[in-house]
Formats: C-alpha cells, sequence, structure tokens
C-alpha cells in the first residue's frame, strides 16, 4: 500500500476510466425481490479499515447540508493546510449548492479528495429505515437517486467520478450497499468516531483522535464551525505528528 504522508500529500489520483452505470429502471428490477439481511454502520460492503498493514490513518470529513447544517468549518480546512494533512472530504449535494466558491477551492486542493455524501443525505435503505431520526430510502429506486444524484453532480464539476460514497448517518442495509458498489461507489464506514455528529467538546475530539488506531479511518464534521471540531482537530495534530503518525486520502490507500 501506498499512503500519504502528511509532509508530502500524493498527487490527486489519475481519472478513472469512463464506464456506463446501470439505469435506475435496471437497479430498481434488478433489486425488486431482494431482502437485506443486515442493517448498521458496518455492514458487508462498507470498508471500516485501510488495507493490508496500513500504518497511516485517512481522516475524513462530512459535509451534510440542509437540515444537517450548511455551514463550512474554514478553521478545520486552515489547521489541515498549515500541517499539510491530507483528508477525504463527502460533501452532499445541498452543501455543495450552498458553498459553490468554497467547494471550487477545495476541489482545486491536491491535498483534499472530494468524495460523495449522497444527494438528500438519507440512509441508504430498500425498506425506508431510519438512524438518528432521518428516514431512510424506501426502495431499490431511491438508493439509486441519493447516489447517483451526487454522483452526476459531483462528476460534472471535478470531471472525474468520486470513488468514494457515505450516506447521511453512515447507516446501510446490505441491499443498498450492493446497488451503490454496481454504481462504482466505494462505502467508506469508520473505526473512530472523532466528533459525534460534531456534538463532542474539542476537548473529547483530540483524545478520540490521539486514540486513532494506525490504519483506521476517522470521521468527523466540516459543516459545523461553532463546533469542537476544528479545535480539537487542532489541538491533536501536532502532538500525533510528533509522535511520527501519517495520514492518507482514501483513494491513496485503496489503490
Amino acid at each position: 500500500m501506498s499512503s500519504a504522508p502528511a509532509s508530502a500529500p500524493a498527487s490527486p489520483p489519475a481519472s478513472a476510466p469512463a464506464t456506463t452505470l446501470p439505469t435506475r429502471a435496471a437497479v430498481t428490477t434488478r433489486y425488486a425481490a431482494a431482502a437485506p439481511t443486515s442493517w448498521g454502520l458496518d455492514v458487508p460492503g462498507v470498508l471500516t479499515a485501510l488495507p493490508g498493514a496500513a500504518r497511516a490513518i485517512a481522516l475524513t470529513f462530512d459535509a451534510c447540508g440542509g437540515s444537517g447544517g450548511s455551514g463550512y468549518d474554514a478553521a478545520l480546512i486552515d489547521t489541515l493546510r498549515a500541517h499539510a494533512v491530507p483528508a477525504t472530504l463527502f460533501l452532499n449535494a445541498r452543501w455543495i449548492d450552498a458553498n459553490p466558491e468554497v467547494f471550487a477551492n477545495l476541489a482545486a486542493d491536491p491535498l483534499f479528495e472530494i468524495a460523495n455524501h449522497g444527494t438528500a443525505h438519507r440512509p441508504l435503505s430498500v425498506t425506508g429505515r431510519s438512524a438518528y431520526g432521518i428516514a431512510g430510502t424506501r426502495d431499490p429506486g431511491e438508493v439509486y437517486d441519493e447516489v447517483a444524484g451526487n454522483l452526476a453532480k459531483l462528476t460534472a464539476l471535478l470531471g472525474r467520478p468520486p470513488r468514494f460514497f457515505r450516506s447521511g448517518t453512515a447507516h446501510y442495509d446490505d441491499v443498498a450497499t450492493r446497488i451503490a458498489a454496481d454504481l462504482g461507489q466505494r462505502i467508506a464506514g469508520f473505526s473512530t468516531n472523532a466528533d459525534g455528529g460534531a456534538t463532542l467538546p474539542a476537548a473529547q475530539v483530540q483524545r478520540e483522535l490521539a486514540d486513532a488506531e494506525p490504519g483506521g479511518i476517522v470521521i468527523a464534521h466540516m459543516n459545523r464551525p461553532a463546533s469542537g471540531t476544528a479545535r480539537g482537530v487542532a489541538a491533536a495534530l501536532p502532538a500525533l505528528l510528533a509522535a511520527g503518525r501519517t495520514f492518507t486520502r482514501l483513494s491513496d490507500a485503496f489503490r
């Protein structure tokens, strides 16, 4: 595995070759009778750790949009840039629409990788299961819409499709993860929840990051600037870097 150390982030990955994605009708037909057997944060098809004997840590930050918040945590991004720490940014379609200039700035920065955080920030289910009070997609067609809508938006904006997807709430059933895979998306889960959905105080964010294991995937948020996330990350990074920890974008770990 090749990971990007904090001091020398890797170049952006080459664009993936063009592929023809299945249509909504084809997905609906294929999965019409499929019944899920698992539901939650860690189901088949969800990546929760980096491959092999990876020593780097993947920092990932969600921007939820809509009622989940369309703010921009500039202090957090400034901290990552100041320490040259790469990260994968999961952006929801509504957040992109609310922050077009910020999006363009982030997309142009090779320190960051842009990933798909869904169209309407819904849990991914074929039966309408909800998480944290947010109603999930109700059938294969709605799963398709949630993944493919923002996939098309990001592909048009970036000139290439994003490789990774995370649903709103990061909850899935195992049929929905198969649909996402059919659409060319790899689902990024996590091993460390650093900010509890942007609800944790800075000191706890710092502790969660300090305890993150090499090879892990960390989730936090970049859409709530009033939260403790930026201050917690700023407090944690110097010690982690001094201890020799390295950080990677997901695409640099999953070649």
